[in-house]
């Protein structure tokens, strides 16, 4: 029997792949592991309905477990791969178990930053945000009255602060740099949504540094900023980025950059192991670069998916993202990377804007919230290489349905 293709990791790239694999007819047998016990989900409603606990467990599952035996796909969960051994095209499992493989997809993700135990980070009551165990151990301690402290004013911050006050906890929230989203998005972003947290009643502290959290009898009780001045806190989470999880590919001898490196088809250095989603970097526009979202993920997987299939494609897809918070739906277009302009194109209230980024004369990225039909139309634009000039964008009378077709 020839040796299978074998997918590390049970992720959103993983699910694309492990779907494209089987709607192309492909012949190769196919076996997935996964370190968690559960088949690929979506992590997106982590942060939101599942921790809101408006969302079953089993509708996070991309396919129903049952799904993969039925399509001949092999499974094995709760396995973790401790070496590849790349010459003779084998992994090792952490019991011991050898598995040949044809060709590997490594969809091994990131891992979610912590703290250094030295000053609190592994005490009782301080979590990240990145699995269902996560949330399971998180989602007990979101009660009312509560007081929840979050570092990090990034996307899980944010989302994870109005989960919180929804559910009646005191919200106080960190960002060690002079703003909120400062790595993410630009200052009009910030802005909006900083009035959005203030006006639910977030607590945002921006240029915070925090120095160490306290304990009372092992479990976390406050934390003490680099000013001397100490918050009380009865949770602490931590959403501070992640790293990408390339462990096994740096030992395995694959080419390593911010991730695994990749070129256009997500073929790594080694021609028969690729990678993609969290764990990958690709070039964009002349820059090396990884992304963490779903979309990505997906475009990813399903791309290895044809090429592995004999198809002769390529990695351009569009990146988008989206964030849900309180009421306000953030979609984005593009990558704001090398912006050099902002223009602001109002809506028809204070709750609906959006922010366009420009690199030079270039159209490059949008920040819509609530407002679908700018990032609709937006989205068309850049896909079709428009680049509107910015003071016709931000003319809330121009309209953008005839800018898309023009």
């Amino acid at each position: 029997m020839n040796a299978p293709i074998v997918v590390v990791g049970a992720g959103q790239a993983a699910a694309s792949f492990v779907s494209r694999h089987v709607a192309l007819g492909s012949p190769e047998p196919l076996l997935l592991i996964g370190e968690e016990s559960h088949p690929p989900y979506q992590r997106p409603p982590l942060s939101k309905k599942y921790l809101l606990g408006d969302l079953e467990r089993e509708r996070l599952f991309i396919r129903p477990l049952e799904w993969y035996a039925e399509q001949g796909v092999t499974t094995r969960f709760d396995t973790r791969v401790s070496e590849i051994r790349a010459t003779e095209r084998q992994l090792v499992t952490d019991v011991g178990d050898v598995v040949d493989y044809d060709r590997l997809l490594l969809c091994t993700g990131s891992s979610a930053r912590g703290l250094p135990a030295e000053i609190g980070g592994d005490l009782a009551g301080v979590f990240r945000l990145r699995s269902i165990a996560d949330i399971d151990s998180m989602a007990p301690g979101f009660t009312a009255g509560r007081r929840l402290l979050i570092v990090g004013g990034g996307y899980i911050g944010l989302e994870a602060a109005a989960v919180a006050r929804q559910l009646g906890l005191e919200v106080t929230l960190l960002e060690m740099a002079e703003r909120i989203m400062q790595r993410v998005a630009a200052a009009e972003t910030s802005d909006y949504f900083r009035r959005l947290h203030q006006a639910h009643g977030v607590v945002i502290r921006e240029s915070a540094r925090m120095t160490r959290l306290l304990e009372d009898d092992g479990r976390v009780c406050g934390a003490e900023l680099e000013s001397g001045e100490v918050l009380p806190a009865d949770i602490v989470l931590i959403g501070i980025g992640g790293v990408a999880n390339v462990e096994l590919a740096t030992a395995a001898g694959l080419d390593i950059d911010n991730g695994i490196a990749v070129d256009e088809t997500c073929r790594s250095s080694d021609e028969y192991i690729f990678a993609a989603g969290d764990c990958a970097s690709f070039v964009r526009d002349g820059r090396r670069i990884r992304l963490e979202s779903v979309q990505n993920a997906a475009d990813q997987g399903d791309l290895v998916a044809r090429v592995m299939a004999g198809e002769d494609v390529t990695y351009q897809a569009l990146p988008w993202f989206w964030s849900d918070q309180y009421d306000c739906k953030l979609q984005i277009v593009g990558l704001n990377l090398g912006h050099d302009r902002t223009v602001v194109r109002p809506g028809d209230s204070d709750a609906v804007m959006s922010v366009w980024y420009y690199a030079g004369d270039r159209l490059i990225a949008i920040d819509a919230m609530n407002d679908p039909k700018a990032y609709a139309f937006g989205r068309r634009i850049i896909e079709t290489g428009k680049n509107p000039a910015p003071e016709v964008v931000a003319d809330p009378a121009t309209d953008l349905k005839l800018l898309a077709k023009s």
